[in-house]
């Protein structure tokens, strides 16, 4: 059971715990919100994101909560009326030539700077995927298999509802905490 004194300190480390959460969660909704509504369409990866928190990158993945703001960006473009389409998981973003379409195959994360072997383009690793990646979402949207999502407004322009993220923040209700999991005191 232990002593008053650690329930004391088991309480003061789950409040920080939550504070940082919050504030994970905050600035997650506000840069999603931010891109969402900066751009008409937006593009992603399906990545594996469980895959690379067994790599040398899984405190930093972890503890960004990539998951969840990856996540993030699909509801948003329904509630502003954005296109979203992501990629496959099989699609290779790093591994393709933006300039050729040549697949150079797998390489190291730590490898940032490569060139292709047919057409000798020298490319950065993570500008190269992005390109790749827009170029990708582009194709999906013309083959007409992306999610356009502009439901939110029908024909009388009145808005229809949009699902809310099942961990949204907001104000707490009468007679419940703030934080979950943590006891009144």
């Amino acid at each position: 059971m232990g002593s008053k004194n650690r329930a004391k300190a088991r309480i003061k480390v789950a409040r920080q715990h939550a504070k940082v959460a919050d504030r994970r969660r905050d600035w997650h909704h506000k840069a999603s919100t931010r891109i969402i509504r900066d751009n008409q369409a937006v593009y992603g990866e399906d990545l594996a994101v469980s895959g690379l928190g067994r790599t040398r990158l899984a405190k930093s993945v972890h503890d960004a909560g990539w998951s969840k703001f990856v996540a993030m960006p699909e509801y948003k473009a329904v509630k502003h009326g954005r296109t979203f389409a992501k990629g496959a998981r099989t699609f290779r973003s790093s591994q393709i030539c933006s300039a050729c379409g040549f697949r150079d195959g797998p390489k190291l994360l730590h490898v940032r700077e490569w060139t292709c072997c047919e057409c000798g383009t020298v490319h950065d690793r993570d500008r190269n995927a992005a390109l790749n990646v827009l170029s990708e979402g582009r194709r999906i949207v013309a083959a007409g298999r992306a999610e356009t999502l502009n439901a939110s407004w029908s024909v009388g322009k009145t808005r229809t509802k949009v699902p809310a993220q099942r961990v949204e923040t907001g104000s707490p209700r009468k007679g419940h905490t703030a934080q979950a999991g943590i006891p009144a005191l």
